[in-house]
């Protein structure tokens, strides 16, 4: 039987906090002078490595944006999306394999499992920012969650709310649910496979379908 996982990213996937990320980053732009109207939302699924290199690169820069990133990843709720749990449940029910590919650090990832420490058992694997070289919209992150649960990223369901992590997705081969919390569905459904509003409601089959329908 052909082992089947699913690709969860993190922020506006599994928490609720997409909405408080583009909120900081939206006046850490205005505060630098970004030239970039949209920096908030293009530096969506980057590693920090990533946004200091290309935006902050003098090391005084750096230095207080990443404090500025720490206090405030300190100091946020990690709220779960609604109908998380009841969708992780079912797929461990249903023997699919599951893992978490993130731009995220370490250390966040080590909060979120304090904050929430049942989420750690429905996943087989982890991926952060720290495992990875080349951060969404390229692959390497999903194809590295694929091989570590022991699945073809072909045979896999990659779970995402940002335009650079359903390009990684797609990239990796594998069949795109888009989630519309962070962007607006119309915005997104041409990125993805299918798009769904939320988890509540949503049960492996549909995934299932949503792969075969996307295989014809």
């Amino acid at each position: 039987m052909t082992t089947v996982g699913a690709l969860f990213d993190l922020d506006g996937v599994l928490i609720d906090s997409e909405r408080l990320y583009t909120c900081f980053y939206r006046q850490l732009g205005i505060d630098y002078h970004i030239p970039d109207d949209n920096f908030a939302m293009n530096i969506k699924g980057s590693t920090i490595e990533k946004i200091l290199s290309t935006y902050f690169p003098s090391p005084e820069d750096s230095a207080d944006v990443l404090a500025r990133i720490n206090k405030f990843e300190a100091e946020m709720d990690y709220p779960l999306c609604e109908g998380v749990i009841d969708f992780l449940v079912e797929l461990r029910e249903r023997g699919v394999k599951t893992a978490i590919v993130t731009s995220s650090s370490n250390d966040k990832m080590n909060k979120l499992w304090r904050l929430h420490p049942e989420l750690r058992e429905y996943f087989d694997a982890i991926v952060t920012g720290s495992d990875v070289q080349r951060s969404k919209p390229d692959p390497q992150g999903y194809q590295m969650a694929a091989e570590r649960v022991g699945c073809a990223s072909e045979n896999c369901y990659v779970f995402e709310d940002s335009e650079a992590g359903l390009e990684a997705g797609m990239a990796a081969g594998s069949v795109v649910v888009g989630l519309a919390t962070t962007l607006p569905a119309e915005r997104i459904k041409d990125k993805a496979h299918i798009v769904i509003d939320t988890f509540a409601g949503f049960s492996v089959d549909d995934m299932l379908a949503a792969g075969a329908n996307a295989r014809l």
